[in-house]
């Protein structure tokens, strides 16, 4: 696991510019203004925030598919990862413009397997952390060549209440749904290729169930998952078809993002 205690070491792990730290050093502090009267993420991750939220958030924007044009976050929150996500796309450079023109996959980091069920570890414990290659995981080599639209979905009121004022200073363009993720369908855009996120929201096939109206063929699916990913797998293929790849996290060595393509509910018997 990497060490990104400040914002020196997030520009140095992900090279992000300065743009875009300091438009996260503003949400910082935003973050802490509000959180003393809205519970918008647990006390004990405040004084971690460049590594327990940005850079968790921040690591899922290199494995988004060429071409993306929407980004649809669910059970956003304090805007992680989808708030973060805008932030690190609109202070990019164009420097991905070139690889995703020539169609060029997204850097991943130590695919653990592809489809089908993950073989469990004999500890218990996932492989060590595969470190990307260089100018992989790069925020300066991730920038779209057309803007991508970005919806936040939120069912608490407060909560997007901060999340347009982060947005408003920032000067970040997205969209935000105080709405529960059930009835956003008719509600987000249409463009593909799409995005679909979620943090801590809900086990996967659950996260499955709210993701899946919002995911016609084109939608890529990351889910930050911990531990237990296996055993999520297991229970949500009993359910649906996807093809997955589990990508270590770069902020929890006993995480792993779930990248899903391809998915279908299976039929009833």
């Amino acid at each position: 696991m990497q060490a990104i205690r400040t914002a020196e070491d997030f520009a140095a792990a992900f090279g992000a510019p300065p743009e875009t730290v300091g438009r996260l050093i503003l949400y910082e502090k935003l973050l802490r203004q509000w959180q003393k009267a809205v519970n918008l993420v647990a006390p004990a991750t405040l004084d971690a925030v460049w590594l327990r939220h940005f850079a968790d958030s921040a690591q899922l924007v290199p494995l988004g598919p060429p071409g993306t044009r929407s980004w649809i976050d669910l059970g956003s929150g304090a805007g992680f990862p989808g708030l973060v996500a805008a932030i690190v796309m609109a202070g990019t450079s164009s420097k991905l413009s070139e690889r995703r023109a020539a169609g060029s996959p997204p850097p991943l980091w130590g695919r653990d397997r592809v489809g089908g069920n993950p073989k469990p570890q004999q500890s218990g414990v996932p492989p060590p952390l595969a470190p990307p290659h260089k100018g992989e995981g790069n925020l300066a080599t991730v920038a779209a060549p057309d803007p991508i639209r970005f919806t936040l979905i939120e069912s608490d009121t407060r909560k997007c209440a901060f999340l347009r004022e982060v947005a408003r200073q920032t000067g970040v363009t997205v969209d935000i749904l105080s709405r529960r993720a059930e009835s956003a369908r008719t509600s987000v855009n249409k463009d593909l290729p799409r995005i679909v996120s979620a943090r801590a929201l809900a086990p996967l096939d659950r996260l499955l169930d709210l993701a899946e109206p919002l995911s016609p063929p084109g939608t890529t699916l990351l889910f930050p998952k911990g531990r237990e990913v296996a055993q999520e797998l297991q229970l949500a293929e009993s359910r649906w078809r996807f093809q997955v790849a589990l990508v270590p996290s770069v902020t929890d060595t006993h995480g792993r993002i779930a990248v899903i393509t391809n998915l279908e509910r299976k039929a009833k018997d």
